[in-house]
């Protein structure tokens, strides 16, 4: 859930990418990260242990307006990329604002994206969430290989709930803000309805 300071006016929400190992999440925040102003941004942070990394980031983005009179920063998450990290997924996942799910289009990494989203869903289970119930959009990363799926084969089965859902080459950085700004639009309507 949101966080409201309202000392500085601001609504604090918690954005998370999620999705299988080396599909893309971290590029997708690096590329967010080194196109944001300098001024609008927080510092990135790689939390790191022997085996996992997750990596965080906030920014203030000035193009999206304000809620109720206050500024709305977004708080950039990743999740370590193999299920086997279960526990920190969860605690990253924790009190998410939203999600974007980046998948992987190659079609040896099918059954990756499908234990991720079984993963996902079962993870916010477990932390009192539920994915129809989340501001949540899907990423279809890697589209500039040469060897991709079609996008219909790739929404039948990483988008089943058929939320919006994005194409993206997040090594070039295309499609990497327009998956941002939907997802974004989606949290400030659920946060103008609260």
């Amino acid at each position: 859930m949101s966080y409201v300071n309202h000392l500085s006016k601001e609504i604090n929400c918690k954005i998370v990418y999620y999705g299988p190992g080396l599909c893309g999440k971290t590029t997708n925040l690096q590329h967010i990260f080194s196109k944001t102003k300098p001024d609008a941004k927080g510092k990135m942070i790689t939390l790191a242990t022997e085996t996992e990394r997750t990596l965080f980031f906030d920014f203030l983005p000035i193009d999206l307006g304000s809620v109720r009179g206050f500024k709305v920063r977004f708080h950039l998450y990743t999740v370590p990329g193999q299920v086997f990290y279960d526990a920190s997924r969860k605690l990253v996942l924790k009190g998410a604002d939203g999600v974007i799910f980046v998948a992987d289009s190659q079609p040896s990494r099918t059954e990756a994206n499908i234990e991720s989203v079984e993963n996902l869903e079962q993870n916010l289970r477990d932390t009192g969430g539920a994915l129809d119930k989340l501001p949540y959009v899907v990423q279809y990363n890697k589209r500039d290989l040469p060897d991709v799926m079609s996008v219909d084969e790739l929404r039948a089965t990483v988008n089943p709930l058929g939320v919006p859902d994005f194409e993206a080459a997040a090594a070039t950085g295309a499609g990497v803000f327009d998956t941002l700004k939907g997802l974004s639009k989606l949290v400030l309507t659920r946060l103008a309805r609260e």
